[in-house]
């Protein structure tokens, strides 16, 4: 059966790292909005195109699962419902699927987020250090119960 792995966590924790090592490890493909958002709108923080654009992602993940693959979204999946909405799509597909939630600290993230801002790699979406605060508000953090559900 193949697996949806959801990559859950803040700007910094470390989501595409680890997303581009399963990809590897698996092997799965990896689809992450922002690489595609550059590349084609060359703005990251358009929402509107960036729902189309994350929308497209999700039918080609669908097509590769239901193809035996694995595939590792790199989004960040900040509330429950998403993450909800996401098990069933996976399920609807016939495919499980798996949390991986990379927990970091404020100050780490911070941290991380200066360092990662003053040499940005290609392909990375800059971020204003203020804008990391306000999305750790938002940040619905996994549940044990959702955890729990990981095959």
């Amino acid at each position: 059966m193949a697996t949806l792995h959801l990559m859950v966590g803040l700007p910094c924790s470390g989501k595409t790292t680890l997303a581009k090592q399963l990809e590897h490890d698996l092997p799965a493909l990896r689809l992450t909005p922002d690489e595609w958002m550059l590349k084609v709108v060359e703005d990251a923080y358009d929402e509107p195109k960036r729902a189309i654009v994350e929308a497209m992602l999700w039918e080609i993940a669908a097509r590769v699962l239901t193809l035996g693959s694995d595939v590792v979204l790199d989004y960040g999946f900040w509330s429950k419902q998403e993450r909800d909405d996401f098990r069933q799509q996976a399920a609807a597909v016939g495919a499980s699927m798996k949390i991986h939630f990379l927990d970091v600290p404020r100050e780490e993230l911070h941290r991380r987020l200066s360092a990662r801002n003053a040499n940005l790699p290609p392909d990375t979406v800059p971020i204003h250090p203020s804008n990391l605060d306000v999305w750790l508000a938002m940040f619905e953090r996994p549940t044990d119960d959702e955890l729990a559900q990981n095959p």
